[in-house]
C-alpha cells in the first residue's frame, strides 16, 4: 500500500476546515494529521508533525499565512504549503510564491481539482489556480527594468526559451509537449535543465522569472 499523502489544514474558519478535512478522509490516501485555526498555531504544529502539504489560508488573526508561509519554508524546508484562500489580489498571490509557497488556490476550487492540487505538491510539482495565472503573468512582467531580456534569453537553447515561454503561461509538462510535439519525458529533462541553470527547485519559481524577463509569448512550432 502507497504511503498516505499528511495533510495540515490552517484556516480561521472551523467550519471550512471541517468541510476540507471531511473530503480529504473520504480518500484513502490522504490522512489529516491536524488542523489549526491561526498562523502561528499552524507554525507549531507544521514543526511538531512535518506534514508532506499544509493548506494555509492567507488572512488570518494575528500571524497571517504569508509570514506562516516564511517560517515553514525556512524552518521545514521538506513540507510543501498550499495558499487556499478567496484573495485573488495578484500581490498577494506573488507575495505567496516569492515567500516559499508551492501554490496558490482559491476556495471556489472544485473538489478535484483540490484533490490533484494536493498530490502534485506532495510529488514536488506547483499549482496555480488557473484564474490567478494571467494575473501572475501581469503583475510580474516589467518588474526587473534594469536587467537585459536579450542577455537573459540568451543564457538558455532555443527550446528551452520554448520551455520558457510555456511555463510562462502556466503549462503543464503535458501541455508544452503537445503544443510543441514533443515527448513529455523531454520536456522534463528541459525543465530539470532550466532549473539548474536558474538555481531553483519549483515550477513556480521558473514561472516568475520566466514572467519578468519577457517571456510568455506563444512557443514557436518545431
Amino acid at each position: 500500500m502507497a504511503e498516505k499523502i499528511r495533510v495540515l489544514l490552517v484556516d480561521d474558519h472551523a467550519l471550512f476546515r471541517g468541510g476540507v478535512k471531511a473530503l480529504l478522509q473520504r480518500h484513502d490516501e490522504f490522512e489529516v494529521l491536524d488542523e489549526a485555526g491561526d498562523g502561528l498555531e499552524g507554525i507549531k504544529r507544521a514543526r511538531s508533525l512535518k506534514p508532506d502539504v499544509v493548506l494555509l489560508d492567507l488572512h488570518m488573526p494575528g500571524i497571517s499565512g504569508l509570514e506562516a508561509v516564511k517560517v515553514i519554508n525556512e524552518e521545514i524546508p521538506g513540507v510543501r504549503v498550499l495558499m487556499l484562500t478567496v484573495s485573488e489580489d495578484a500581490q498577494d498571490l506573488m507575495e505567496a510564491l516569492r515567500a516559499g509557497a508551492s501554490g496558490y488556490l482559491l476556495k471556489n476550487i472544485e473538489t478535484d481539482a483540490l484533490l490533484d492540487a494536493i498530490r502534485r505538491a506532495a510529488e514536488g510539482d506547483s499549482v496555480v489556480s488557473p484564474q490567478m495565472t494571467a494575473k501572475l503573468i501581469q503583475g510580474v512582467r516589467g518588474q526587473n527594468p534594469g536587467v537585459n531580456p536579450q542577455a537573459e534569453r540568451d543564457r538558455f537553447s532555443p527550446r528551452e526559451r520554448d520551455i520558457l515561454n510555456g511555463l510562462a503561461q502556466g503549462g503543464s509538462n503535458k501541455e508544452i509537449a503537445r503544443t510543441l510535439d514533443l515527448a513529455e519525458s523531454t520536456v522534463k529533462i528541459h525543465v530539470q535543465n532550466i532549473f539548474k541553470k536558474l538555481g531553483v527547485s519549483s515550477r513556480v519559481q521558473v514561472a516568475l522569472y520566466a514572467a519578468e524577463h519577457g517571456f510568455g509569448q506563444p512557443p514557436r512550432q518545431p
